[in-house]
């Protein structure tokens, strides 16, 4: 798959997760703490990645060690940031992180984020 099939492909989950999130009630209207996520075998390729993604203003937690179901282990992290449910800053977002995994060969896996309840005034 090309890296602009790929690109287009994390556009539409970016959208359709922010709708969901949206529908679902989640404020808007506050900034979300919206996790990236990496993965790879290779924990060297993974650490390269990132110090990437920190130079890229993202804080990047701590690697974790996973064990696969069929035994294997991966590596992974999370580059967070601050973000308003806004398409095109996340959009922006997956543009340099998926540059970035493409970059040391490692697996960009989208993000996630906490709901956060209307505040009723």
């Amino acid at each position: 798959m090309s890296t602009a099939t790929e690109l287009q492909q994390w556009y539409e989950f970016n959208e359709e997760t922010i709708t969901a999130l949206i529908e679902d009630g989640s404020d808007d209207s506050q900034a979300h703490t919206i996790e990236y996520h990496f993965a790879s075998s290779d924990f060297e390729a993974l650490e390269k990645a990132a110090v990437d993604a920190f130079k890229a203003g993202f804080e990047v937690g701590d690697a974790e060690e996973l064990e696969l179901d069929d035994g294997g282990e991966v590596f992974c992290f999370d580059a967070v940031v601050e973000r308003m449910l806004d398409r095109q800053l996340i959009n922006q977002d997956t543009e340099k992180l998926l540059a970035i995994a493409t970059k040391h060969k490692v697996h960009y896996d989208g993000w996630g984020t906490y709901f956060i309840e209307t505040q009723d005034d």
